[in-house]
């Protein structure tokens, strides 16, 4: 797809005004393909990745009073001492670990979170382990600050699950941190508890990170209890665990995120978030106080309609010539494989063009799995429905051979 002058500006400019570090932030394939869409007629989006239920009534109502109120100041840095209590309260109950505000920052979303803490510790020589495929976010923000990636490929007939041999067989002298993403984006794998202790057991001896992104641990399907970091590691000292309320209270506009880490972890962060964002929205803070104290009737009735929507989709893709999908455990992704050397990237582009549904090709997420679509299923089933009268016979003509 051709590329409009200003991304040419934004993302490969080598004019000397640029920091060289930028060249290694790929043009997100998310952007490309949605671009695409908007310009074209009768288009059905598998692409999004954001909640499609509204968000809770108490969640709004508490914006909109904090509004009212004149809550439209500056928090302390760390975050709204509320939220910040709420947040020690519920994961302390959760995972039946002693926590305390000073264990938690609260951040811009999730996304700053995970900038705040793969930037602070990236740097020339270190190294980091990521799985393949992957969030786009991970491997790009380490190699701008010269760190150096080892990805580890998962595959769509093993349900995309991470090997932690695989993973401890790729620990290097100058290995500093593991990233983990569990329920996955794009995948929706649930690591088991345990791949997470054999990687946090292996990563405290040697003295290694493991930065875990779990912004989807609420949409966890078939009954599964979820295992966290949190639940499986021995302390704090060597964790950082990023969440947010985007995913779970349909929040993803309103931006709020947050960090747990050892207390030291956190002032040090506090620090660094103060040149960043300094604080985040503080109406929506209370909003997030509000998420937390009101209950599970939202996130029950959004499990039980997700869970839904991808038994239908797994279903659908079951019947689809050429696509290899499994079952995914979490999240509201299935990363389907087309046939082995299949470009997924020249699929999606023509399956939108001579479709109308926008999907997002696999090397989006890593170097592993061009030959793979990403289908989201925070749609309606009706739309996913429409979506697969469209591919199954579009998907019948195609030779790949």
């Amino acid at each position: 797809m051709a590329l409009g002058t200003s991304d040419v500006d934004l993302y490969e400019s080598e004019d000397p005004i640029w920091n060289p570090a930028l060249l290694t932030i790929p043009i997100p394939g998310i952007r490309k393909m949605v671009n695409l869409a908007s310009s074209l007629e009768d288009v059905i989006h598998l692409s999004i990745g954001q909640p499609d239920l509204p968000a809770p009534k108490n969640v709004v109502d508490a914006a909109v009073e904090a509004l009212q109120a004149g809550q439209t100041g500056y928090t302390m840095d760390a975050g709204l001492p509320e939220l910040l209590e709420s947040l020690a309260t519920y994961y302390g109950d959760r995972y039946q670990r002693t926590l305390t505000a000073d264990n938690i920052l609260i951040t811009t979303g999730a996304t700053e979170a995970i900038y705040l803490a793969l930037t602070a510790v990236a740097a020339p020589g270190r190294h980091f382990i990521v799985p393949d495929p992957a969030f786009m976010l991970y491997a790009p923000l380490i190699r701008m600050n010269g760190g150096e990636v080892t990805e580890i490929a998962t595959r769509a007939e093993n349900n995309h699950q991470l090997d932690p041999q695989e993973v401890i067989d790729a620990i290097e002298p100058h290995t500093h941190a593991i990233v983990l993403n569990s329920p996955s984006n794009p995948t929706g794998t649930l690591y088991p508890k345990e791949t997470l202790e054999a990687i946090l057991e292996e990563a405290a001896y040697r003295g290694i990170h493991v930065i875990s992104d779990e912004v989807y641990d609420h949409l966890i399907y078939d009954g599964k209890e979820y295992p966290s970091v949190l639940s499986c590691c021995s302390d704090l000292d060597h964790v950082m665990v990023v969440s947010s309320f985007s995913k779970t209270y349909s929040m993803a506009g309103m931006r709020i995120g947050w960090l747990i880490a050892s207390q030291a972890a956190i002032k040090k962060l506090r620090r660094y978030h103060m040149f960043t964002t300094t604080v985040a929205n503080t109406p929506f803070q209370w909003a997030g106080v509000a998420a937390l104290r009101g209950g599970t009737e939202f996130t029950d009735h959004m499990l039980a309609e997700y869970t839904r929507r991808r038994d239908r989709l797994v279903e659908l893709v079951e019947q689809t010539p050429h696509l290899t999908g499994y079952k995914p455990e979490g999240a509201f992704y299935l990363f389907p494989s087309l046939p082995e050397g299949v470009n997924g990237t020249n699929v999606a582009l023509r399956l939108l063009k001579e479709t109308g549904v926008c999907t997002i090709p696999g090397e989006t997420f890593g170097n592993s799995c061009n030959n793979a679509l990403r289908l989201s299923y925070s749609t309606s089933l009706a739309n996913i429905e429409e979506a697969f009268e469209r591919i199954i016979p579009w998907m019948a003509k195609q030779d790949f051979g």
